[in-house]
């Protein structure tokens, strides 16, 4: 939470945009050992509902907006409750499906369902981005 706060109070660029998928995209390494490996049927469907469902309330949250000639990061006061109730639905989901998958299974099921979360946001951003500094 504290890394959040530190990093919302500086301008935003495409760098800081682009980077964090960039940079978690690496674990997809992970599905080379076959015991991390999951159904394409199982993969999708994680990923939709990190993008659609989890991504949502990070959307609605936040924004970017033109500070001077700065792009800044706007969150609602409600931004970090949606990130630990996030957190808390993972939590439990993971709870309950560690009781039919194996760990490593459970960990990439939940690993492709925070990319398609982070992925969806990060794109809104950087079209945000590119809007605002078109203008």
């Amino acid at each position: 939470m504290a890394w959040r706060i530190r990093e919302a109070r500086g301008a935003v660029s495409v760098k800081k945009i682009v980077i964090p998928p960039m940079g978690m995209a690496t674990g997809f390494s992970m599905f080379l050992a076959p015991s991390f490996r999951i159904p394409w049927a199982w993969a999708g469907i994680a990923f939709a509902v990190g993008a659609v469902v989890l991504a949502y309330p990070l959307l609605v949250t936040s924004r970017l907006v033109r500070q001077g000639d700065a792009i800044m990061m706007q969150r609602s006061n409600a931004f970090f409750t949606v990130i630990l109730a996030l957190a808390a639905v993972r939590l439990l989901a993971r709870g309950y499906f560690d009781s039919l998958l194996t760990v490593e299974q459970t960990g990439a099921l939940f690993f492709v369902l925070a990319f398609g979360m982070i992925l969806r946001w990060r794109v809104r951003m950087l079209r945000e981005y590119l809007r605002l500094t078109a203008a």
